[in-house]
């Protein structure tokens, strides 16, 4: 239907925006995606009910990601296994003998997160699983947990040179840019102002117990009542019942954990010096890392297998049971994801990229105002489309035709503002992956961390647009980034005391 009238317009922006504001008003995902799914249709086969009806079905079979969705299956059977063997309840017995107090616990989950850099997705889950029991003994509400999650997984992976995100934004730089991907990527990471400040935020909150809006209300309700969830604890019911052996050890939840990211890593290095990578750093960048994935979770499962069932930790029936109980853990984060990545299909059929494309590359700014503006356009791109990875695509070529290689400094820090925006209006989307994702791993109500993580996000997004000003200006990231810090400070200190008075 290329023909459509609406292709290549602000036409394309409707579908998004209608979910989002559906999802805020209703409280409910997956009848505000549908209907944005719809309504793209609609416009997609110009009103015609056969072709629209169609269109749906063509575009998610070529939009869903079925690598992604079999590595949540089989990740589900992990964690329901670490939890049957008990390893999950004894972690949380020992980690809880160690961490005394709630500032502790969250910290020990902030410093988890950063650590696991190679992937969002694997981030996401993982530090769910394994913090979980050490959150809930100390109270700390799911949508909290999710917050922390989501805060340290893409903005860790986006300044991290060995991770997925960096082979993306490698994929997307023109070869005349007059620097490589790698040099660039690296080139990024002092001026990306939102990861650097918001993984400094979520470590100076946890330090001095801030909380505000949503999320004290949230905190309030695991503190004083012991509901961790506030709503839709039903939903993860299943879950937390989950029958346990008593005699379960740490190293049940440790091993199996570390077998996962060696897996995980080694197969990203073996499939990326398959693809003809010279070093470790090209390897990385040239991986395959939803395969690697696939691998590390398949790999993790026969370990299991011939770990618990000879010490009858599990027995070989709660083994078995183990997948379909799995994947009823992610039927949530499957459901939601499958029709994100078809309202995505939508939009892009739709010709969102095109449009965006000539309306930025048409505009006309002073050049010193570039990087602060591709930070708004980015996390506009982002947030309506629930994709980083995208945004990157977009706007990444755009930046590089501005400048060129006579302005390597500028390039560099209107990039770096595109992967900080894209990123940050990521954060911000109920649609996107990696929001969905840091849910499931922390098992909360999809919206409640959408709602409490959105206004978090303000914080950092306001001291980005200082930051980008000043660089814009000075073209130094060290001022740029103490004064964005000293914003930040300012700004939490002032709701520290706005909600304690």
């Amino acid at each position: 239907m290329e023909n459509s009238v609406f292709i290549g317009t602000a036409w394309s922006l409707l579908p998004p925006v209608i979910a989002i504001v559906l999802a805020f008003i209703t409280k409910e995902v997956y009848s505000s995606l549908f209907v944005g799914i719809i309504s793209g249709a609609l416009l997609y086969g110009q009103f015609n009910p056969w072709i629209s009806f169609e269109s749906i079905f063509t575009i998610m079979t070529e939009n869903i990601d079925l690598n992604i969705l079999i590595f949540l299956v089989m990740l589900g059977m992990i964690v329901i296994l670490m939890q049957k063997s008990g390893g999950s309840a004894a972690y949380g017995r020992w980690a809880g003998s160690r961490i005394k107090n709630k500032k502790t616990a969250l910290l020990a989950t902030t410093f988890l997160g950063m650590l696991i850099f190679v992937d969002d997705y694997f981030n996401c889950l993982t530090v769910g699983s394994v913090m979980r029991p050490v959150t809930d003994k100390f109270k700390i509400s799911r949508a909290k947990l999710a917050y922390i999650i989501d805060a340290t997984a893409a903005p860790v992976c986006i300044i991290a040179p060995i991770s997925s995100w960096a082979a993306a934004v490698n994929s997307y730089v023109p070869e005349d840019a007059g620097i490589s991907g790698l040099q660039l990527f690296i080139s990024t990471i002092p001026f990306n102002f939102y990861a650097l400040l918001t993984l400094f935020m979520v470590i100076y909150t946890s330090s001095r117990g801030i909380d505000f809006g949503i999320m004290r209300l949230h905190e309030k309700n695991a503190e004083e009542k012991g509901d961790l969830f506030t709503d839709h604890k039903d939903d993860f019911q299943s879950a937390e019942e989950i029958k346990e052996n008593p005699n379960g050890r740490v190293y049940d939840l440790v091993i199996p954990t570390l077998m996962l990211i060696v897996s995980a890593v080694g197969a990203m290095m073996y499939t990326g010096f398959s693809s003809g990578a010279s070093n470790v750093q090209e390897a990385f960048a040239d991986c395959d890392s939803e395969i690697s994935l696939i691998f590390a979770t398949f790999i993790t499962v026969l370990f299991l297998f011939f770990f618990y069932i000879p010490r009858k930790v599990v027995s070989f029936g709660e083994f078995m049971s183990s997948f379909v109980t799995g994947f009823q853990l992610m039927i949530p984060a499957i459901a939601i994801l499958t029709f994100a990545w078809t309202l995505k299909g939508v939009t892009q059929a739709l010709g969102i990229k095109d449009f965006v494309a000539a309306t930025v590359g048409n505009a006309s700014y002073g050049l010193n105002f570039v990087p602060v503006i591709m930070f708004i356009i980015a996390i506009f791109i982002a947030f309506s489309t629930g994709t980083s990875w995208g945004t990157f695509a977009i706007l990444v070529p755009i930046v590089t035709s501005i400048f060129g290689a006579d302005s390597l400094n500028m390039m560099i820090i209107s990039i770096s503002a595109v992967l900080a925006g894209a990123v940050c209006g990521d954060h911000i989307s109920p649609i996107s992956d990696t929001t969905i994702m840091s849910s499931a791993g922390a098992q909360c109500y999809h919206m409640n961390h959408v709602s409490s993580q959105m206004q978090y996000a303000v914080i950092p997004f306001i001291c980005c647009i200082v930051g980008y000003i000043i660089s814009g200006f000075t073209g130094n990231w060290v001022f740029s980034l103490i004064a964005g810090a000293v914003v930040m400070v300012a700004a939490l200190e002032i709701m520290k005391r706005r909600e304690n008075a």
